[in-house]
């Protein structure tokens, strides 16, 4: 079996910093992305569709190092999986058993969204934006009529996001700047470590099953965050890798859970609120590539406060069930991590 990190090698994890590599364009692209739909939906007093949009844009996350056709390629694959995300999580939400409903279907969320991010190198990896996509739109009551609002605002959010990317590759070329790290990558699906894929949708339906279960005894009410904890260590395939992972999202989540309370706390009109989920959209892409328990307090305001404008609700509620969850599903995620880890010289496909 692999043997456990050392206290010394994982707390070195935990603090290092990586390298800037152009993260302000990443930055720029994804704050654009957001920030046009989500004015255009204040101006027309449909914030309540806020969070098809939110999702829509997180379509502008990925690819960053890629060139610019095979970002294009990844970003419009991104976007049709964001949009089912959104459209079948909507549809979740039309029954009143959305809440167990929403495990099972989240699972499938997770393994896809696993298997297609292993054989297309997605960047950022891992299937925990869509998970997050499919659970938030789950956990809000919905009718009929949303279905359609899903659909289009989510859809136009994320060829917005795409052609926000491609414009900003034109522009680098036009300038004679490279618009590349990284060689083009073609899909590999044959080489997909089931072992993998399975984990990542297992951690998923243990957390779900089990935030629900104890949503009533505890007072929870977001399950679905505990699905995206659960998800987040298992991104890595070494388990000392998952703890550091574990760790960060941990001591992000509750450096940021203070964030978001001074936040929240200020009531801003929603003209304000927009202005910071845009801010903190940015400096999270500032910031995820260089060490990921630093993003985590810009994310877990953003992720709050992106909940609050569709569905308000207590702060003290989003603070507690968002500590309470993200405590659970990494304790799932890291645990499983352990139960489920390659022995020594197993070849990584197993």
């Amino acid at each position: 079996m692999t043997a456990p990190p050392s206290p010394t090698s994982w707390r070195r994890q935990v603090v290092r910093l990586g390298p800037h590599a152009g993260a302000h364009r990443v930055a720029l692209r994804a704050s654009l992305s957001l920030a046009v739909p989500l004015l255009l939906l204040w101006a027309s007093g449909r914030m309540e569709w806020s969070i098809y949009a939110a999702f829509g844009a997180f379509v502008a996350l990925y690819g960053r190092h890629d060139v610019a056709a095979h970002r294009w390629r990844l970003q419009v694959t991104l976007g049709v999986m964001f949009v089912a995300a959104v459209v079948s999580g909507t549809a979740v939400g039309l029954s009143d058993e959305r809440a167990w409903l929403a495990v099972p279907g989240a699972t499938l969320v997770a393994a896809v969204g696993s298997y297609a991010s292993d054989a297309q190198g997605w960047h950022p990896p891992g299937p925990l934006f869509l998970v997050f996509a499919f659970g938030a739109c789950a956990s809000i009551p919905s009718t009929a009529a949303d279905l359609l609002p899903a659909l289009l605002v989510s859809a136009a959010t994320a060829a917005f996001a795409v052609l926000v990317g491609g414009a900003g590759g034109w522009w680098r070329g036009r300038r004679g700047a490279g618009v590349a790290t990284a060689p083009p990558r073609s899909s590999d699906w044959a080489s997909v470590a089931r072992r993998h894929v399975v984990r990542c949708a297992l951690s998923c339906l243990v957390a779900g099953s089990a935030a629900t279960a104890l949503s009533g005894p505890l007072g929870i009410g977001h399950p679905y965050w505990a699905m995206v904890a659960a998800v987040v260590p298992l991104v890595a395939r070494d388990w000392s890798q998952q703890v550091t992972r574990g760790v960060q999202r941990l001591l992000g989540t509750f450096g940021g859970l203070l964030v978001a309370a001074g936040l929240l706390s200020l009531h801003l009109p929603v003209l304000a609120l927009i202005g910071v989920v845009v801010a903190l959209q940015g400096a999270a892409e500032l910031l995820i590539g260089r060490n990921y328990a630093l993003a985590l307090l810009v994310v877990t305001p953003l992720a709050l406060l992106m909940v609050h404008l569709v569905a308000p609700t207590s702060v003290r509620e989003l603070l507690v069930d968002r500590g309470v969850e993200t405590l659970l599903g990494v304790a799932v995620g890291v645990g499983l991590g352990w139960v489920t880890r390659r022995p020594v010289g197993a070849p990584a496909s197993a």
